[in-house]
């Protein structure tokens, strides 16, 4: 008689969970980039509050921005009317909905499968600074999307401008043409009680720029999650944001940057200032040096300020690397208090210590605001954050 039995079977291995028969969505992730990615909500699975991506928010307070009915007509915006920037709202259908990129959880999923018409920004040649206000969104949990473009060879900056009361979860889409050097600020100044989302997708092409800022100062909870993608060859990716989280606030920032071109740089910045009870800030950054990104120069770092007791700063850096032929990659994190002799220094010249401290912090977080290309918007946010060290004071 014949054993047909195998080797394994005879010592008693059996296939594992994990192993070749498993579904797609047992096979733990590999690489930053093999996360799956859909419009349809239902694709992910519920948002418990332990996954990686979720363990960090407060879940139960935006789950209606989750899994909620959401408001996806379009919404009152206000804009100058600027030569070279085309500003209107366009079909869902569109050809440029979605060549971006796509939802990778399941709040954005939900705000794309929501939205009715997104909002296109156009820049041609080299335009004025654009600024997009939205200020009257209201407290019903709404959706929205975004798409900016910046067409070959043009220049320009856009500013998304967003004020008042919201509930809002949306998706911005950002797409810079071969050669076009694009400057996207995105600033939210929302009212106390206001809960944001937001999901931004950057492709950006060959020996093309993009300035990508990102200021949050307003809001209950603002979570605002950049990536980008180094999709041409020589495209160069500058991601910048800057915080200040008051006592119960919640700002949230996941930054991913996708070397997947030859040749690309990035440079990410994050900056924060934490003062007031249970003020929580979160930063990730992922940067990934794909295996065709030869001659890619990344760095990333997120700094934190800490002004008061209570306050928690999670930071977390990641780079992976495919390829070992590149010319730099690195990344940095630091969460700290005052320096004291800096204040030492500012006081033993005749400076109080209260007005040493407001110049210290100021210094510290005015260095992202001085990298937007418009003086009139620089002026107004380092009076904006004047005005959160004085409440801090």
């Amino acid at each position: 008689m014949t054993d047909t039995t195998t080797a394994g079977e005879r010592l008693g291995i059996v296939a594992h969970s994990d192993g070749p028969i498993a579904s797609a969505q047992n096979i733990p992730v590999q690489t930053r980039s093999e996360r799956p990615a859909s419009t349809d909500h239902d694709f992910f699975p519920a948002v418990e509050g332990w996954e990686a991506e979720w363990k960090l928010t407060p879940v139960a307070k935006i789950r209606d921005l989750i899994d909620g009915r959401l408001d996806g007509s379009p919404y009152a915006i206000q804009y100058p009317d600027v030569v070279g920037t085309t500003v209107d709202w366009i079909d869902r259908l569109d050809s440029r909905v979605g060549s971006a990129g796509i939802p990778e959880e399941r709040a954005a999923a939900n705000a794309w499968s929501s939205f009715e018409k997104a909002l296109s920004i156009r820049v041609d040649g080299e335009p004025d600074a654009l600024t997009v206000t939205r200020a009257a969104l209201g407290s019903a949990p709404r959706a929205a999307h975004v798409v900016v473009e910046a067409a070959p060879q043009s220049k320009g900056l856009v500013v998304l401008d967003s004020r008042g009361g919201a509930a809002l979860s949306e998706n911005v889409e950002i797409l810079v043409g071969q050669g076009a050097d694009l400057t996207v600020v995105s600033l939210q100044e929302w009212d106390a009680d206001a809960r944001h989302l937001a999901s931004h997708f950057a492709s950006i092409g060959k020996d093309a720029k993009l300035t990508h800022i990102v200021v949050s100062l307003g809001g209950a909870i603002v979570r605002v999650n950049p990536s980008a993608h180094l999709a041409g060859e020589g495209s160069d990716a500058e991601l910048l944001g800057v915080y200040f989280a008051d006592a119960g606030q919640h700002l949230e920032q996941r930054v991913y940057v996708h070397h997947d071109a030859a040749h690309t740089r990035s440079r990410v910045t994050y900056k924060g200032a934490l003062n007031g009870q249970d003020a929580r800030t979160v930063w990730v950054g992922d940067v990934l040096i794909g295996p065709r990104a030869v001659g890619t120069d990344t760095y990333e770092q997120n700094r934190n300020l800490v002004l008061s007791e209570g306050t928690r700063a999670d930071s977390i850096p990641n780079l992976e690397i495919q390829t070992g032929d590149i010319v730099g990659a690195g990344h940095a994190s630091a969460t700290g208090r005052f320096d004291d002799e800096h204040l030492f220094y500012l006081q033993s010249r005749g400076i109080t210590e209260a007005e040493a401290r407001r110049l210290v912090v100021l210094g510290f977080l005015v260095e992202i605001v001085q990298r937007i290309p418009e003086a009139q918007l620089q002026a107004r946010l380092i009076d904006a954050l004047v005005a959160e060290l004085e409440g801090a004071a």
